[in-house]
């Protein structure tokens, strides 16, 4: 969609806020899990190019796919875009009003529908390429981009996609700055998920090191809800079409859930896929079941992914054609539903 248009369905849809909290309540109504997402991905891609050229380098997301995932029952869209077009050059400059404002335009054409819109920068705890140091400057870049969007509490903020090999103390620190920033913004009803070290990998979230460190995370409005990862190849890199056995995912949370269970914290899967063949379909279906076994410490699941350009992307669940579309959402829809 062109983004004058994208600006302009913002400006539609400014008005839908006048009951949010009675939508989040509607959204949930005859759920197995509060949370049944999609990724939607493409606003990131040329990472090259941090500047990007729109609708050569990176696009945005196709409005009424929202509305045909909205019918198939998801109420939360995992929404994927870079800091450095949000804020070219610096951690503290100004917005660039074009990217932001396209960003916003999905915020809000979203979240007027009832569900929620996760603002989750795909940066990997780095901008222009370099490990991210300045925990002042990252908490003044989301105390900027919370007060955006302080205002509505279907909003969803992750603090930055799949940290890794990076230094753990900083993992913490650089989380701590974020939710501090955004609470600092005024923005106290919507819930943060921080991410972790070694691609916040659910299946490595104790032996990495995130258990010990994250534990200590701190919210003054109690609104975290830890957000793992969690693919079903060999290596857990989501890079594959076969699964490691028909109970791998489930078998790869048990560590991540009784660190929940123990510590009285809540869990989010923020990326799950597997290929669409039967060996798979089995070890999702068992992971899900899973996690409604264990909702009470896990909210649910987003899978990996969504967006105009994925094409025939092994896990593309883009409407009318994406392989998992057609071949995995009519196995799995279940799990999430009444």
């Amino acid at each position: 969609m062109l983004m004058k248009n994208l600006l302009a369905a913002a400006a539609l849809a400014a008005t839908a806020f006048a009951s949010p909290l009675e939508k989040r309540q509607n959204s949930t109504t005859g759920r197995k899990l509060k949370w049944f997402g999609i990724n939607e991905s493409g606003a990131e891609f040329g990472e090259t190019n941090f500047t990007g050229v729109y609708g050569k380098e990176y696009t945005w997301y196709d409005l009424s796919t929202v509305d045909q995932f909205i019918t198939q029952g998801v109420n939360v869209f995992r929404l994927n875009f870079l800091m450095e077009r949000v804020t070219p050059g610096s951690l503290t400059g100004a917005f660039d009003p074009l990217y932001l404002g396209n960003l916003t335009a999905q915020v809000n054409y979203i979240t007027g529908k009832g569900a929620y819109a996760m603002v989750q920068p795909h940066n990997y705890g780095r901008f222009l390429g370099n490990i991210i140091t300045d925990t002042a400057a990252f908490k003044t870049w989301w105390q900027n981009v919370a007060a955006v969007y302080k205002d509505n509490d279907l909003v969803v903020f992750d603090t930055n996609n799949e940290y890794h090999d990076m230094d753990q103390t900083l993992v913490f620190n650089l989380n701590q700055a974020a939710i501090d920033g955004i609470r600092a913004a005024g923005a106290t009803k919507q819930y943060i998920t921080p991410e972790g070290n070694s691609w916040t990998g659910a299946w490595t979230w104790v032996s990495s090191g995130n258990a010990a460190s994250l534990v200590a995370l701190k919210d003054p409005q109690d609104k975290l809800i830890y957000q793992m990862h969690q693919y079903l190849d060999t290596d857990g890199s989501g890079t594959h079409e076969e699964c490691v056995s028909a109970t791998i995912f489930a078998e790869r949370l048990q560590a991540a859930t009784q660190w929940l269970k123990d510590n009285k914290k809540q869990g989010v899967i923020g990326e799950f896929a597997a290929g669409a063949n039967a060996q798979c379909i089995t070890a999702l279906q068992g992971g899900l079941k899973y996690l409604d076994d264990n909702s009470d410490v896990w909210w649910g699941a987003i899978w990996w992914a969504a967006g105009p350009w994925w094409g025939p992307y092994m896990y593309s669940m883009e409407p009318p054609s994406g392989p998992a579309w057609t071949g995995v959402l009519p196995q799995i829809k279940s799990y999430f539903l009444s």
